[in-house]
This record gives C-alpha cells, sequence and structure tokens, in this order.
C-alpha cells in the first residue's frame, strides 16, 4: 500500500503498514473505511436503527453481521449502535413503548408502572416478576414503538451522517489532506 508524496515515510503509521502488509489490508477489508460518504453514512444509520430497535441484547450481533452481509464499514455501524447510550435506554424505551401503546389503543395503567418503579426501589425479585407479568401484555406496544422510533432516528441518523461526512470530506480536499 502506497503512501502518497504527503504522508511522512518515517511515521509509525507507515512503518508498521509496510512492515505487515497482510495485516494492512486484512485490517482495510474488515474496517472498510473508503466508502463513499453515502455509504458510510448509510452504515452509520444502519447502527443506529439496531441501537435503538427492539432487539436488545442482539443489537450489536445483528449490526455486525448485517455490516459483513453489506460490505459496510464496520466502525460506522458500531458508532451507531453505541449511539443508543445507557443513560437514554430507559426514557426512550418507555417512550417508545408508550407510543406504541398509544397507537394500538392500549391504557397503560398506573398502578403497573408504580409496582414496577416500587420492585425496583426495593430491590425485590418476586415484585419485580409480578410487574414483568403485568407488563407482558405490552410487548406488542414496546416493539412497534422503539420500531417505528429506530426508524425515524435511522433515517435522521443517515441525513445528519451523510452532511457531516461530506462537509468534512470538502474540507479535507480543500485543506490538500485528503489521504
Amino acid at each position: 500500500m502506497a503512501c502518497p508524496s504527503r504522508c511522512p515515510r518515517d511515521s509509525a503509521t507507515f512503518e508498521h503498514m509496510t512492515r505487515f502488509p497482510r495485516v494492512s489490508g486484512w485490517l482495510e477489508q474488515l474496517l472498510h473505511t473508503h466508502d463513499t460518504p453515502a455509504r458510510t453514512a448509510f452504515a452509520y444509520a444502519l447502527g443506529v436503527f439496531f441501537g435503538f430497535s427492539p432487539v436488545i441484547g442482539l443489537h450489536t450481533i445483528l449490526g455486525l453481521v448485517f455490516a459483513f452481509v453489506l460490505n459496510l464499514n464496520r466502525v460506522a455501524v458500531l458508532l451507531g449502535i453505541w449511539t443508543n447510550l445507557p443513560w437514554i435506554v430507559v426514557p426512550y424505551y418507555t417512550l417508545a413503548t408508550w407510543l406504541g401503546a398509544a397507537i394500538l389503543g392500549l391504557e397503560v395503567p398506573h398502578a403497573v408502572v408504580d409496582a414496577l418503579l416500587h420492585s425496583l426501589e426495593n430491590r425485590s425479585w418476586a415484585d419485580f416478576r409480578t410487574a414483568a407479568a403485568e407488563l407482558t401484555p405490552f410487548l406488542w406496544a414496546f416493539a412497534l414503538g422503539s420500531t417505528l422510533g429506530a426508524c425515524v432516528l435511522g433515517v435522521a441518523a443517515y441525513r445528519v451522517a451523510l452532511i457531516v461526512i461530506t462537509a468534512h470530506r470538502r474540507h479535507r480536499h480543500r485543506q490538500g489532506t485528503d489521504l
């Protein structure tokens, strides 16, 4: 892999890449970082979709499977998946479930929510199981609301990422640092 004249020949990165050409080729293929802005934005948006979808616990695996199958930038997919940070999870899925319940015409009784909060405060497994059993009818609301939310957030992420990536590449090109 040749380095353009702007790249310092004595850099550690260049030495590493020339010393281990198989590793650099493997990393290039694995990460797939030289995609078009639209494909990179799509990879990020796909990650955001899986990060906010109802498949909690499987989102990283599913995102990487789709990234490999579609030959997308794996780093962008992972960044999108991990956009759903721990302090966002509870409010997002709560709002998504309420949205799904509203669409399906289900009413969420306040007693169920209070029982769930009580079980979490007391860390009582028996109380939690009772509250979870009462919330079971809302699984469809959870699935519907979080899928709709994931779609909306994925489309928004695509648009924003495409604008940012295109602007960044344009700026790098103007600065003459486009490697």
